[in-house]
């Protein structure tokens, strides 16, 4: 074992091809914005005919456009590929709140998303923490990276959550909670097609349902109950059957570690016999791989389902989800 001193340089590696590949993302949205195309994902405008509803990320996004079918024209606000924390509104975007029939959303996670919900918004929002309340961090799962100095001497910049771990949509219970305000909300809005709206959820429930059953038997019969992650996006997971998380970074997914914390890790994965370090698709692996080649251990990728990309293991929320789960029970030998 070499220790934790060869992952403190494997932090700071990897800050500036983030902060490269951010500029040059960015660079490409303003300019395809610039060019016309449309601002958010999931189809263009809506048609005569079709409520317009925007949502915040993309789990909400796969809820709307199952719910209302062909009845709404869904669009994320977040694009595919970015990562939702650092999220920033263009104009255009900002003007599409205020025409929206109905904006689904989660308050705190994407400050941008409030602050344009708040000053541009209708009556027509539906603010997923009021039917889903968001829990505290577990103390296992607080930000370990708060207030590390980056190479160019300032401090990291954290999201701020107050305490509260917003991945609800990870337990599909609070999807399920979720699709059947949005049916309300749809229907309210657009009576006519209230029936449609109802048996739309009522299947998407059924699913859901049947997810959450693969995910308890699936996860039943464990040698080991504990996962360690890149961020801790998995508690509400992690409380609904029985596991425990250990993030190597905290609730916010771009938050460095401090040098105490992965020594922890190191610790904890020798206590925990753990045999896998996992990562995601829309953060920098550099610190879990690391941690993983220190302690020779494995890594695979435990999807927290903020976006979709060509990298996803799927094609939507309930084909990721399923992965995940034959993740976490090839790491924890579950039977």
């Amino acid at each position: 074992m070499t220790g934790p001193s060869i992952l403190l340089k494997m932090v700071f590696m990897h800050r500036f091809p983030r902060a490269l590949i951010g500029l040059v993302t960015s660079s490409f949205l303003l300019l395809a914005a610039a060019c016309g195309s449309p601002t958010g994902t999931g189809g263009s405008a809506a048609q005569p005919g079709q409520l317009s509803v925007l949502t915040s990320i993309y789990p909400f996004q796969f809820i709307a456009e199952r719910v209302a079918g062909p009845h709404a024209q869904v669009q994320n606000l977040t694009q595919p590929g970015a990562e939702p924390h650092d999220l920033e509104l263009t104009p255009q975007q900002v003007a599409e709140l205020a025409k929206a029939d109905l904006v689904v959303y989660e308050k705190t996670l994407q400050p941008a998303v409030d602050a344009g919900v708040e000053q541009n918004a209708g009556d027509n929002v539906l603010e997923t923490s009021t039917v889903v309340p968001l829990q505290p961090v577990a103390a296992e799962e607080h930000d370990h990276g708060e207030g590390e100095e980056t190479e160019e001497g300032g401090e990291h910049e954290e999201h701020d959550h107050g305490g509260l771990d917003p991945h609800v949509w990870l337990d599909p219970h609070n999807m399920i909670t979720i699709t059947k305000a949005v049916a309300e909300r749809l229907a309210a809005i657009d009576p006519d097609h209230a029936a449609d709206y109802t048996a739309n959820a009522d299947a998407l429930t059924k699913e859901l349902t049947g997810l959450d059953q693969e995910y308890a038997s699936g996860l039943k019969q464990c040698e080991r109950k504990e996962f360690i992650t890149n961020h801790a996006a998995f508690g509400y997971l992690a409380k609904r059957y029985g596991l425990t998380q250990l993030a190597i970074s905290g609730i916010s997914p771009d938050a460095e570690p401090s040098p105490a914390r992965i020594a922890e890790i190191h610790e904890e994965a020798t206590e925990h016999k753990i045999t896998t370090i996992f990562y995601e698709t829309l953060v920098s692996p550099a610190v879990a791989e690391a941690i993983a080649a220190d302690l020779k251990l494995k890594t695979d990728v435990l999807d927290p389902i903020e976006g979709i990309t060509q990298q996803s293991r799927g094609t939507d929320y309930l084909e990721i989800m399923r992965a995940n789960l034959t993740a976490l029970k090839s790491a924890n030998s579950c039977s």
